[in-house]
C-alpha cells in the first residue's frame, strides 16, 4: 500500500457482514454482487477471517476465464484425493461423505467471481449445498451472463443476495482515516471519492499513488493532498483498461467521445455505435444512461474512465472527435442552454480558438454554473482587441473568486478603462473594492475604491448600491458596529434591490455583524430569510451559490448557542461547496471549527481549522488564515501538543500585517492565550485574555468579549469579568452568553448548586467542555462543604461530559481534583512549578520574592503528600479522555 497506510479498513459494508454472520448457515449461500473494485472479495474475506476465528473450517477458490474453460478446473483442489467424479453418482456421494467427515464443524467455501465457473464445478457444488455439508459465498461481478449450470447454482431461494454500490463520500472519509491512521482534510475526502467514483479498489490505488509520490501528506496532524491531480499508479491504469477492454472495437469510438464530451445524446451515439453495443456497454457498467425530459443521455460510468481514455487518445483524435461533435451540435441550432458553453470549449480544445462571441456566451453560462476555472479558460482564449468591460469585469471577478487577486485586480483595471457606460463603471468599482478586500490589501483601500466611486455617482440607486457595499466591508474588517448601520439601507426584500449580488452580498454581512455584536436570534433569522431570497433569485445571481448563503448562518448559530445545529449545518454547507474555490469555502471551514470549538472539541476543531488554513494559504487570504492558526494553536494547546501550537503562532507571527477578518483583533490571541495556560503560565494567559477583551470591547464583538472574559473565569478570574459578563448577558440575545455569565457568577460565587444547573444548561446547547468544567467546579464545592454525595454525583457527571470532548486538558478539568485543598496561589505556583519553570521565574511572574514563592511550594508539597516537582509534574500530567463522540 505504500509508507504510511495501514490495512484498507472495512467501513460501510458492516451491515452485509453482520447478516453473513447472523444468517448463513449449512446448505445456504450467500451471494455478493457488484462491479469490480467495489469490495465484493474484501466482504468475503472478512467473513472467512470471521469464521476462522469462530472455530469454522473455510476453503477458497477463485474462477477465471481459463478455469472456466476446464471441467472441475477452479474446485479440482478441493477434492480429496481418491474421488473419482467421472461416475457421476457414486463420486459426488463419496465427495460428499468425505466433506462430512473431514469438515463436522461447518464449512465455508468461497467461489471468487462465481460467474465465471466451469460447468461441472457448478454442478457438483448445487449437489453439495443440498446435501448440506457446506456452505457457500460466492463474488459475482454485475451484468455478466452466466453458463446455465452456475444459473442453478444462484438461482436459489434459500441464497441471500447483496448488492454492494460505490461508497459514500462520508464511508470514503472514514475509510482514509482508518488506512492513514489520522485525521483527513474534508476537501481531500471529498477530491479523492469524485475521482474514485466511490469504488474501493480505485480508492486504495489513488491514496498508494499520491503517498508515494508525497502529494498525500500530514500538516498539523492532518492529512491533506499537497497539489492538484492525482498520480496513477500502473496497477491503476492497468485495472481501468482491463474494464474498457470489455467495450471492444464496436463500442471504443462511443467511450472515446464521452470521455471528452462529458455526456452526449443518445441520438449522436448512435452515430458511432449500435443500439445493441450500447446496450452491452451499459450492461458492462462502461457507460450510465438517463432519462432527462424527452432527451436520452449517455455518460461514462466512472470518472477514471474519462482520465485513462483521454490520456490514451492520439491528439489528433481527439481534435477529430470534438469537432465532429461540435459540427452536430450547431447543424441542430445550438437551441439548448448549455449548448453555447459546450461548442464554446470543445472547439478550444479542438483548435486552440473560438468565436469571441461565443467564447464571451459561454462564459457567462460558467459564470451561471460558478464553473470559475472555466470562465477563466474561455475569456483568457478572447483576443485582447475583443475585450469588452464586460468580458473583463466577468474575467476579474472570477480570478478574485480564485484567490488570484493580482491578476484579477489587472483584469478589473483594463475593464475600468473600457468602460463606457456608468453601470459598468459601478460594475468594477465594486469588483475592485471587495477583490482589495480580500487580497489582504487595507481596509482604507477597499474603502478609497467604494468611496470615489460614490462621490461621483448621480443616481440614488447607485448610492445605495454603494452604501452596501461598504457596510459589507467594514464588517469583513472586523468593524460591524459601523458596518450595521449601513447595511440596514438595503431593505428587506431583494425584489426591490437596484443590484441583486450586492444585497447578497449585504445580506450575508448583516446576518455576521449581528451575530458578532450580540443580536444573535436576529441573525439567524436574517439569515434564514436571506436563503429564501437568494433561492427564489437563483437565476439572477452571477457571484455567490446559493450555499454561500448559509455560511453566516453557522456562525449565529454557534453564537446565539445552538452548536449542535451550527456544526452539522457547517459541514453540510462545506459539502455543497466542494467544487468551488471560493473565499467564503475558507471561512465555513473557520466557523465550523469555531462551532467545534465552543463545543468543546479540540480534535474536530483543529481539523476544521486546519482545512481552512490550507484553503487560506492557497489564496493568500491572510484574513481567513489568522483565526485558522490561531484556532489551530488554541486546540493544539487543549490537547498537549506545544510543538504543533508554538508552530501555529509563530506561522501567525510571520503573516502580513492586514486587518482581521469578520473578528476582532484580539482573537488572534486565543492561541497563545492556551498555550501559556498549558505550560502553567496561568497569570500570564488570563492578562492575554484581558487584554482580547479590551480589544474585542472597543470594537463591539459583544460575542467574542464574552468569551474570552468566560476564559478569564475558566483560568480562576472569575470575581474579576463575572460583573462585566452579567452586563454582556443583559444586552445580547445569545443563550450562549447568558449561560456564561450564570457559569462565571457561580464560579465566582463557588456555588454547587448553580454550577451544576448551570452545567445542564451548556450540555443542552451542545457546549460540553464549559458544562463538564462546571460539574467539576461543583464537585470540588460540595466536597468543600462536606456532601461527599453529591460531590461525587458532580465527579461523575463532568466525567461523563468530558468524555464528549475529544481529549481535552484544562486547568479545571486535569488538576481541579489533584489541587483541591491548595490556596488559589498555591495552585498558580504549583502549575508553573509542574511545567518545569524555576522559582526566579515564577517569583518574576507573580510578582513575589523567590521565597514566598518556595514557601507556597512547600505548603503544597506538605497538602499534597510529595516531597519533591517531579513528583507535582508527574500528579498534575493531563489526563487524555476517551474520544467517545456523542453523535
Amino acid at each position: 500500500m505504500g509508507a504510511g497506510i495501514r490495512r484498507w479498513p472495512l467501513v460501510g459494508r458492516e451491515k452485509e457482514l453482520n447478516t453473513l454472520t447472523e444468517a448463513l448457515g449449512p446448505g445456504g449461500s450467500f451471494l455478493i454482487y457488484g462491479q469490480a473494485g467495489v469490495g465484493k472479495t474484501r466482504l468475503a474475506e472478512e467473513y472467512l477471517a470471521w469464521a476462522e476465528k469462530s472455530g469454522i473450517s473455510t476453503a477458497r477458490a477463485t474462477a477465471t476465464v481459463t478455469t472456466g474453460a476446464v471441467p472441475l478446473g477452479a474446485i479440482m483442489h478441493m477434492i480429496p484425493a481418491g474421488i473419482d467424479l467421472h461416475n457421476p453418482i457414486e463420486g459426488l456421494s463419496a465427495f460428499s461423505r468425505a466433506l462430512s467427515g473431514m469438515y463436522r464443524n461447518r464449512l465455508v467455501v468461497l467461489i471468487d467471481d462465481l460467474h465465471l465457473l466451469d460447468s461441472t464445478s457448478a454442478i457438483v457444488l448445487r449437489y453439495l449445498l443440498d446435501q448440506r455439508v457446506m456452505q457457500l459465498i460466492g463474488t459475482i461481478r454485475s451484468g455478466e451472463s452466466v453458463s446455465d449450470a452456475v444459473g442453478m447454482l444462484i438461482r436459489d431461494s434459500k441464497a441471500h443476495r447483496v448488492d454492494l454500490s460505490e461508497l459514500s463520500a462520508e464511508q470514503v472519509e472514514k475509510i482514509l482515516q482508518g488506512a492513514l491512521g489520522g485525521a483527513v482534510r474534508k476537501h481531500t475526502a471529498q477530491v479523492l471519492h469524485k475521482a474514485s467514483g466511490g469504488n474501493p479498489l480505485y480508492l486504495r490505488e489513488l491514496v498508494a499513488g499520491a503517498v508515494a509520490r508525497q502529494r498525500l501528506t500530514k500538516e498539523g496532524g492532518v492529512w491533506g493532498l499537497v497539489r492538484d491531480g492525482l498520480p496513477k499508479t500502473n496497477k491503476l491504469t492497468e485495472l481501468v483498461c482491463s474494464r474498457l477492454e470489455a467495450a471492444g472495437p464496436a463500442g471504443r469510438p462511443v467511450l472515446d467521445l464521452l470521455s471528452l464530451c462529458q455526456n452526449i445524446s443518445l441520438h449522436d451515439a448512435r452515430v458511432y455505435a449500435s443500439e445493441q453495443c450500447l446496450m452491452s456497454l451499459q450492461q458492462a457498467g462502461l457507460i450510465e444512461v438517463v432519462q432527462e425530459h424527452r432527451r436520452t443521455k449517455l455518460s461514462l460510468a466512472h470518472p477514471m474512465y474519462s482520465e485513462v481514455l483521454r490520456a490514451r487518445m492520439p491528439a489528433l483524435r481527439t481534435r477529430q472527435l470534438l469537432l465532429e461533435q461540435v459540427q452536430r451540435v450547431e447543424t441542430y441550432g445550438v437551441r439548448r442552454r448549455d449548448d453555447a458553453l459546450h461548442v464554446a470549449a470543445w472547439r478550444l480544445a479542438a483548435t486552440g480558438v473560438a468565436d469571441p462571441q461565443l467564447l464571451h456566451e459561454a462564459a457567462l453560462l460558467a459564470h451561471y454554473a460558478h464553473d470559475y476555472s472555466q470562465v477563466v479558460s474561455l475569456l483568457t482564449a478572447i483576443p485582447d482587441c475583443d475585450h469588452t468591460s464586460h468580458s473583463l469585469s466577468m474575467l476579474g471577478q472570477a480570478l478574485s473568486q480564485m484567490g488570484h487577486w493580482t491578476s484579477a485586480d489587472a483584469a478589473l483595471e483594463k475593464a475600468a478603462s473600457r468602460a463606457v457606460e456608468e453601470n459598468q463603471r459601478l460594475t468594477v468599482a465594486l469588483a475592485r473594492s471587495v477583490n482589495s478586500l480580500w487580497g489582504n490589501a487595507s481596509v482604507n483601500e477597499a474603502i478609497s475604491h467604494n468611496q470615489t466611486h460614490l462621490a461621483a455617482s448621480v443616481t440614488s440607486d447607485h448610492r445605495r448600491i454603494l452604501t452596501v457595499n461598504e457596510g459589507f466591508i467594514r464588517t469583513v474588517a472586523g468593524q460591524p458596529a459601523k458596518g450595521l448601520p449601513l447595511l440596514e439601507t438595503m431593505g428587506n426584500d431583494i425584489r426591490s434591490a437596484p443590484d441583486v449580488d450586492i444585497w447578497l452580498r449585504g445580506a450575508q454581512a448583516r446576518s455576521i455583524s449581528l451575530a458578532l455584536t450580540g443580536r444573535t436570534a436576529e441573525a439567524i433569522s436574517w439569515a434564514r430569510h436571506a436563503y429564501s431570497m437568494r433561492v427564489m433569485e437563483d437565476e439572477k445571481s452571477l457571484v455567490s451559490q446559493s450555499a454561500v448563503q448559509k455560511v453566516p448562518l453557522i456562525l449565529a448559530l454557534a453564537e446565539h448557542g445552538s452548536l449542535t445545529e451550527a456544526r452539522s449545518l457547517g459541514t453540510s454547507v462545506f459539502n455543497e461547496l466542494a467544487d468551488s474555490g471560493t473565499v467564503m469555502r475558507a471561512w465555513t471551514a473557520v466557523f465550523t471549527g469555531r462551532a467545534e470549538w465552543l463545543a468543546g472539541r479540540p480534535m474536530t476543531a483543529r481539523r476544521w481549522y486546519a482545512e481552512a488554513a490550507i484553503l487560506a494559504r492557497s489564496m493568500d487570504h491572510v484574513r481567513a488564515l489568522q483565526p485558522a492558526l490561531s484556532g489551530l494553536a488554541a486546540c493544539a494547546a487543549v490537547l498537549g501538543d506545544v510543538r504543533g501550537a508554538q508552530a501555529a503562532i509563530d506561522e501567525h507571527r510571520t503573516a502580513p500585517p492586514v486587518a482581521p477578518g469578520f473578528f476582532s483583533p484580539g482573537e488572534e490571541n486565543l492561541g497563545e492565550a492556551w498555550l501559556l495556560c498549558f505550560q502553567g503560565h496561568v497569570t500570564q494567559a488570563r492578562a492575554v485574555l484581558l487584554e482580547a477583551a479590551d480589544i474585542a470591547r472597543g470594537t463591539e464583538h459583544a460575542t467574542s468579549e464574552a468569551m474570552f472574559l468566560t476564559d478569564v473565569a475558566r483560568l480562576g478570574g472569575a470575581t474579576d469579568v463575572s460583573q462585566r459578563l452579567v452586563a454582556l448577558a443583559e444586552t445580547c440575545e445569545s443563550n450562549l452568553v447568558a449561560a456564561r455569565a450564570r457559569l462565571v457568577a457561580a464560579f465566582a460565587l463557588e456555588s454547587p448548586a448553580e454550577l451544576v444547573e448551570v452545567s445542564d444548561e451548556l450540555e443542552e446547547m451542545g457546549a460540553y467542555l464549559l458544562a463538564s468544567e462546571a460539574c467539576m467546579a461543583g464537585s470540588l464545592a460540595w466536597r468543600r462543604k462536606g456532601n461527599a454525595r453529591s460531590a461525587t454525583a458532580a465527579l461523575q457527571q463532568s466525567l461523563r461530559l468530558a468524555s464528549y470532548c475529544e481529549g481535552s486538558s484544562t486547568p479545571l478539568l486535569t488538576s481541579s481534583h489533584v489541587l483541591a485543598p491548595l490556596s488559589r496561589r498555591e495552585r498558580e505556583v504549583a502549575l508553573l512549578a509542574a511545567s518545569g519553570t524555576r522559582s526566579k521565574q515564577i517569583a518574576e511572574t507573580l510578582n513575589v520574592s523567590v521565597r514566598t514563592v518556595d514557601n507556597h511550594l512547600q505548603h503544597a508539597y506538605s497538602k499534597l503528600g510529595i516531597t519533591a516537582r517531579s513528583e507535582l509534574a508527574a500528579l498534575l500530567r493531563p489526563a487524555r479522555a476517551l474520544d467517545l463522540d456523542r453523535d
